[in-house]
């Protein structure tokens, strides 16, 4: 039951993570020389960045006590 809520509490994460991503994109991308991306573009790498993170962070939090 605590892992659905879990999930719940990070949809909002979720959508502002994505926000700000696109937010600083937007501020680095005329210096790099490369475009501005879309809020859907910020969330597809959102999504991606989170789907390789999370089974690391669930690793780490599994460590074995000796």
């Amino acid at each position: 039951m605590f892992g659905y809520f879990t999930i719940l509490a990070a949809v909002p994460g979720f959508f502002l993570s994505s926000f700000i991503l696109m937010l600083l994109w937007g501020v680095f991308a005329p210096d790099l020389g490369i475009e501005k991306i879309s809020y859907v573009m910020s969330m597809l790498i959102t999504i991606t960045l989170w789907l390789v993170v999370a089974p690391l962070v669930a690793a780490a939090g599994r460590r074995r006590s000796w």
